[in-house]
C-alpha cells in the first residue's frame, strides 16, 4: 500500500472538512476573543484590566484585540500515519547487535491541559497550569540488520511502553505601566517511557521563559526575551521573539512566539478562526523501564517539526472545537546519555562534539489531532 498517496488524500479531505466547516458555522458577528501567547501556553483568559479612577496608575492589559480565545480546559487526541525507524545500535559497549529497522503503523495518544488563573488584578496576573501527553507506538514489520529479529531494547520498549510527559506550570504577567510589561513562564515535566508508577522526581525537566515586551496600541503587542527549553530535544538556551498582531478590519492577523510556532490568523468572524503555521514540539525522554540500561542514563532526544492548518470554531458558547491536520517533521530522535548524573550541553553541537550513544532516523508522516476546549469568556 502505498501510504505515501493514502495519506496525501487523507490531507487533502481534512483541509477540505475544515473549510466546508468554515463555512458551514460562519456567523455575521465580528467580534472577537483576545489573546497573548508565550512559549507553553495563552494569556487571553484574563478580563480587560480596569480603572478605578482617572487618577490611579495605569496598567496594560495582558491581551490584544481579535486573537483566539485562551484555552481554560482542553482534552484531545493526536494521531500519526505510517513511518519507517532506523535505529543505531547503541555505542559505548551498552548493547551489541546491528542497526535495526522497525515501521511504524501509527502513532497515537490522548492530550490534556488546564490553565486556571489564581490572580488578576490590574497590577498582577498569575496563573497555574497542569499537562498530560502519551505517544503510543504500534511497530510492525521489525527486523535486525543481521538477525532478523530484534534485539534492540530501545524498539522494544517504545512498542511495550510508548512515551508520556506530564507537569505543571505557572506563568506570571507583570505591567510595569499601560504599554510596558514582563513576562515569566516556568515548568517542570516528567517525561519517559514510564506508567503510572512514576518515575523519581530527580528526573524532571525544568524550562522557563522570561519576556520584556510592550503593547503600543490595543491590535499590537511584541516582545524578546530568552528562554530555557527542551523544545529541540535537548537542554538549550535561545532568544525569543513575540509578536501578536490583528489588522485594523479584524480579519488578518498574527501569533508568533519564534522559534517555537508561527501562524498567520484568518478571522471569518468571533467563532469561527482559521490558522496556518508551525509549531515545535520536543522533549527529554527517561528510558526508565527498559531493565536491562536502566542504570545507564540514557534519554532520548525527540523533537519535531508539525507543519500545519488548523481550524477552530465554537461549538456552543465556551465550548469550542479544534481540528488541525498537517505534515510532522522529524528534527531529531537520538539517545544520549548523562555525564555524572548532568545532561551535555551540546548547544546545537556548537560546544561539545561527543557523539550520541545512538543516532536514529524517522521519516516523515502526515498527522491529524482533534481536541475540545473550554475557552475563557
Amino acid at each position: 500500500m502505498n501510504y505515501f498517496n493514502l495519506y496525501k488524500r487523507a490531507l487533502i479531505m481534512a483541509c477540505f472538512f475544515i473549510s466546508f466547516l468554515a463555512s458551514a458555522n460562519a456567523q455575521t458577528d465580528t467580534a472577537t476573543t483576545p489573546q497573548k501567547t508565550t512559549e507553553d501556553e495563552d494569556f487571553s483568559m484574563y478580563d480587560e484590566v480596569g480603572f478605578v479612577d482617572q487618577s490611579a496608575k495605569r496598567y496594560c492589559s495582558p491581551k490584544i484585540e481579535g486573537l483566539s480565545p485562551a484555552k481554560l480546559i482542553s482534552l484531545g487526541f493526536d494521531f500519526q500515519g505510517p513511518y519507517k525507524m532506523t535505529l543505531d545500535t547503541f555505542n559505548n559497549n551498552i548493547s551489541q547487535g546491528s542497526p535495526e529497522n522497525g515501521t511504524t503503523a501509527y502513532t497515537s495518544g490522548a492530550r490534556f491541559s488546564c490553565n486556571i488563573p489564581v490572580v488578576s488584578k490590574t497590577s498582577l496576573v498569575w496563573q497555574m497550569g497542569a499537562n498530560y501527553w502519551e505517544s503510543g507506538y504500534n511497530i510492525t514489520n521489525q527486523n535486525n540488520a543481521t538477525s532478523g529479529y530484534v534485539e534492540n531494547p530501545m524498539l522494544k520498549s517504545l512498542q511495550n511502553n510508548g512515551l508520556r510527559t506530564m507537569g505543571v506550570n505557572t506563568t506570571l504577567f507583570k505591567p510595569l505601566n499601560d504599554k510596558n510589561f514582563l513576562l515569566f513562564q516556568g515548568s517542570a515535566d516528567m517525561s519517559g517511557d514510564y506508567d503510572w508508577n512514576l518515575m523519581p522526581a530527580k528526573f524532571l525537566k525544568y524550562s522557563a521563559a522570561l519576556i520584556y515586551g510592550k503593547r503600543p496600541s490595543e491590535r499590537k503587542q511584541w516582545g524578546v526575551g530568552l528562554s530555557r527549553t527542551y523544545r529541540a530535544g535537548e537542554l538549550n538556551y535561545i532568544p525569543i521573539l513575540l509578536f501578536n498582531y490583528t489588522d485594523a478590519a479584524n480579519k488578518w492577523g498574527s501569533e508568533i512566539l519564534f522559534p517555537a510556532r508561527a501562524h498567520v490568523r484568518r478571522t471569518i468572524n468571533s467563532r469561527n478562526m482559521i490558522f496556518a503555521g508551525y509549531e515545535l514540539e520536543g522533549q527529554s525522554y527517561r528510558l526508565y523501564r527498559m531493565e536491562s540500561i536502566r542504570n545507564q542514563d540514557l534519554e532520548i532526544r525527540r523533537a519535531e517539526i508539525r507543519l500545519r492548518l488548523v481550524y477552530e470554531f465554537s461549538l456552543k458558547d465556551f465550548l469550542w472545537m479544534s481540528i488541525q491536520a498537517g505534515y510532522r517533521i522529524n528534527y531529531r530522535y537520538d539517545v544520549d546519555r548523562l555525564n555524572n548524573g548532568e545532561e551535555i550541553f551540546r548547544a546545537f553541537g556548537l560546544l561539545s562534539k561527543e557523539p550520541y550513544i545512538m543516532k536514529n532516523t524517522l521519516t516523515n508522516p502526515f498527522y491529524f489531532n482533534i481536541s475540545l476546549n473550554l475557552v475563557s469568556p
